[in-house]
């Protein structure tokens, strides 16, 4: 961020939109990677600061992106109608530019803060609408930037277990193919199989929970994730009993002495 502030300092007034749009993604990034340590306070800020460029950089789409991104932090953080609010604004940012995979994406950060809201109504209408806008694809044709991934049908089902794992809705959940716990990194399946597991311990299935979860904080402690070390977190505390099991017992070692 140093390096591309001192090169806009010294670039003409017809290059700087440009390191704009180049500093909008590097603070986008550096969003990412606060989250994904668990630095939410830095993430916001990040995001906020790539916000802020994309607009300086005055292009639409990537104004558009960096508001969804923040949208998508703050559904999984739990804050659906900022996730919403940031959404819609999103959804404006795009006016007539509105390519599917910008649609679909929206769609399934709108469906995550219904569900962070507890509106399983309208994070079924948001799911259908992204499986809507995935069917459209050209899975031959690379996605517009700043879309520089895929967005297909499994990252949708994949999206629909999240917001079943915050529904509590097992059956959104189970009934998921388990295809999509074995697509995208390794921390991005943690996290998954932290919402099945989460819905495993709702369903009664201690045992199942904990050996799931006990496997995704391995893979958050081998990565440093403060991220996914919090949501393991998160799934013990939904456990409130004065004798735990020995698979719960072995977890909380896991946890013992984590400073992540």
């Amino acid at each position: 961020m140093r390096l591309i502030q001192s090169i806009t300092r010294d670039a003409s007034a017809e290059q700087r939109p440009r390191l704009a749009a180049v500093g909008s993604e590097a603070a986008s990034l550096a969003g990412w990677l606060a989250w994904d340590m668990g630095d939410n306070g830095s993430a916001r800020t990040w995001y906020g600061s790539a916000i802020q460029a994309a607009k300086t950089a005055g292009n639409p789409l990537l104004t558009a992106y960096q508001t969804g991104s923040l949208a998508q932090f703050e559904a999984h953080a739990g804050n659906g109608v900022q996730a919403l609010n940031l959404a819609a604004k999103a959804r404006r940012a795009l006016g007539d530019q509105r390519p599917a995979v910008a649609d679909a994406w929206l769609s399934s950060v709108e469906a995550l803060a219904h569900a962070a809201a507890g509106d399983r109504r309208r994070a079924d209408r948001s799911l259908t609408a992204a499986w809507a806008a995935v069917a459209t694809l050209d899975g031959q044709e690379p996605p517009p930037w700043p879309w520089v991934f895929t967005f297909t049908e499994t990252k949708v089902a994949a999206a629909r277990v999240a917001c079943g794992a915050r529904l509590g809705l097992a059956d959104w959940v189970l009934s998921e193919d388990t295809e999509v716990l074995t697509t995208g990194h390794e921390k991005q399946r943690a996290l998954l199989v932290l919402d099945v597991a989460s819905c495993h311990l709702a369903g009664g299935r201690v045992e199942a929970a904990f050996a799931l979860a006990s496997r995704a904080l391995n893979t958050g402690l081998k990565y440093r994730s403060g991220r996914i070390v919090e949501r393991a977190r998160a799934v013990r505390r939904t456990l409130t009993t004065t004798t735990p099991p020995k698979v719960v017992r072995a977890f909380d070692e896991q946890l013992h002495g984590v400073y992540l």
